[in-house]
Order: C-alpha cells, then sequence, then structure tokens
C-alpha cells in the first residue's frame, strides 16, 4: 500500500467524519471528488489507484485534471471550484502527516480558484410571494400542506434540506413561536415566526398525526419529503401563480428563491446583514453581501445623495422654529 491509501482513508474516517462531522452531502461530495481525481490519475500514469503516491498527483496533474473537468465533462467554475476545495482540504490533512511530500503538497495548495461571475440574485417581489403562496389548493390536504409549506419557507428562508428536515416538535407555536433546525454545518439555530405563520402552522399541525418526530412536511404515506419533490412542487405552484401575477412567468422560481425572497424582505425592512447572515445560518456576512448589490433601492437611495453634474449645490436653509417644533413632537 503507498503512502496515499492510508492518508484518504484517514482523511475521511478522521478529519470528515470524527473532527469535522461533515454532513452525508458533504462527504458524498468529496468522495465523488476523488472517485474522479483517481480514475483520471490511472488514465495519465497507468497506475492503479491503490498504487497511486502522493507525488503522482502533482500541481501538473491536478490542474491537468480541473482543465479536464472543464473541457471535457463540461463543468462550470463553480463545480471546478468545488472539486479543487476538497483536493485542497485533502492536501492540508496530508501536510504534517507526509512530510516527505512537502513541496508536492504546497505546489497543489497554491492552485488558485477560478474566478467566476456572479449573477444578481433572483427573488419574489411582496405581490409574486402572495401569489405563490396563495397558488396550492386549501380544500385538500396535498394544497394544504404545500401552503404551509410555502409560506413557512419564504418567511424564514430555510435551505430545503432544512425544510424537509423538519420534525413537528421543531416548530413552537405558543408564546414566542419559533422554528428551530439543524443547519448547513452541522449548526442548530432558531428562527422566529410572524402571526400570519403561526395561524397557518398551527391549522396545518392540527391535521397532523400525534407522533412529535413526524416529519412536519409529510408525504400522503408518511414518510419525509425529498428535494426533488420540494423542488417540483415549488416550480408546479410558480406556474399556477403566474395564472395571478404575470411577473412570476419571467423568473426561474426554485427553492432557493424563496430563500433569496425571505433575505431580501430583511433587508428591504431595514435590517442589518449581519442579523440576515444569523437569519440564513451563513458562517460569515460575506455571502449575504449579494443581497446588497440586488437591492437597487439602496443604489437608489445612494444615488439620490450624489450631487448631479451640471446642477448648483443646494445651500443649507434652517427650517422655520413653528415647523420645527410640531416636527419634534
Amino acid at each position: 500500500m503507498t503512502d496515499l491509501a492510508p492518508v484518504l482513508q484517514g482523511f475521511f474516517t478522521d478529519r470528515l467524519a470524527r473532527q469535522k462531522q461533515a454532513s452525508p452531502n458533504t462527504v458524498a461530495a468529496y468522495r465523488d471528488t476523488f472517485r474522479l481525481l483517481l480514475a483520471f490519475a490511472r488514465d495519465k500514469t497507468g497506475k492503479p489507484p491503490s498504487g497511486l503516491s502522493l507525488a503522482d498527483l502533482d500541481a501538473t496533474l491536478v490542474g491537468a485534471f480541473l482543465q479536464h473537468l472543464e473541457e471535457q465533462r463540461g463543468n462550470g467554475s463553480a463545480t471546478r471550484n468545488a472539486r479543487l476545495a476538497a483536493i485542497h482540504s485533502l492536501f492540508n490533512y496530508a501536510a504534517p502527516r507526509a512530510p516527505e511530500h512537502a513541496a508536492v503538497i504546497s505546489q497543489v495548495l497554491a492552485i488558485p480558484p477560478r474566478r467566476r461571475e456572479r449573477a444578481i440574485v433572483s427573488y419574489l417581489t411582496p405581490e409574486e410571494a402572495d401569489a405563490l403562496i396563495a397558488a396550492p389548493d386549501r380544500t385538500t390536504w396535498h394544497g394544504r400542506r404545500d401552503h404551509a409549506l410555502l409560506l413557512l419557507d419564504v418567511q424564514t428562508g430555510l435551505r430545503v434540506s432544512e425544510l424537509t428536515g423538519l420534525a413537528r416538535h421543531d416548530i413552537h407555536l405558543g408564546a414566542g413561536p419559533h422554528v428551530r433546525c439543524h443547519g448547513k454545518g452541522r449548526k442548530d439555530r432558531a428562527t422566529p415566526l410572524t402571526a400570519r405563520t403561526v395561524k397557518v402552522m398551527r391549522t396545518w399541525t392540527a391535521e397532523l398525526g400525534p407522533g412529535p418526530d413526524g416529519p412536519l412536511f409529510p408525504t400522503q404515506s408518511g414518510h419525509r419529503m425529498s428535494r426533488d419533490a420540494v423542488e417540483k412542487l415549488v416550480a408546479r405552484h410558480a406556474a399556477a401563480a403566474a395564472g395571478s401575477c404575470p411577473s412570476v412567468k419571467e423568473k426561474n422560481v426554485t427553492p432557493h428563491t424563496l430563500r433569496h425572497t425571505a433575505a431580501m424582505t430583511l433587508l428591504k425592512a431595514g435590517v442589518d446583514t449581519s442579523v440576515i447572515a444569523l437569519w440564513l445560518g451563513h458562517e460569515g456576512t460575506e455571502t449575504t453581501q449579494i443581497y446588497l448589490h440586488a437591492d437597487m433601492t439602496i443604489k437608489e437611495q445612494a444615488l439620490a445623495r450624489v450631487q448631479q453634474p451640471g446642477t448648483a449645490p443646494g445651500r443649507y436653509r434652517p427650517p422655520d422654529t413653528l415647523l420645527a417644533f410640531l416636527d419634534s413632537l
């Protein structure tokens, strides 16, 4: 067995599983990356994966692998960077465990991510969000479930995995109503609920079985909904909402659009981005900055403060004392 095999095995069992307690999705993404990398290295070197050394995975081979992802597999910059991040994580783990390969490891770690353009986030206006939430047929069980799910997601901005992972005991509708979720990075957080959401959720939970551990939004057979099921119901109700609100048709409405909608609603209400980051479960405020770029209202307010070319600067005039007194009341 070469030096790569024990490092790779330790990376999954020690670093990801024990130290970082990575989610199944993260483990699967890293696993797929190294399956692709080892298969590519096998084709390039003629060695079986179990016979590869860390020295075989040098910067030249890793660079060629990243180029292969883009040119042969048609991956975009985001996927390419995600694969590179997994490789960097492995080589950071390997650095103190294989010091004899320090030069190779440092060269691989020096490979930079590909800069990519960030699209402006898509979100729903209040009118569009109301049309979407009203789209399900509430005379049916599925319609009432979908109505409650859409309203909760638009208000809280939960990720799909967080939404489908909710159990009945995660939602508290008494004093200080809120929903608790187990989010990305294994972080728990609580999100407060509005009076409108509480009213709908009380009606919905009354239809569920008595078990507190059952899913909050189950299938008809009582199982948890899948990601695909949520994506399909959002798309279906968005198509229906376009009938009463045509502007919905112009947008690609996905569950993540509802998360963006919750963030933009908070931002337009004057909530600080640091609070929005906590609300959405972001690691830091850098991710939340995308909503500032999407909000034209903030940009228009900034523009209004700028003196336009060719105009005379205004002169400060103190307010009338009587009006100033009335304004102070």
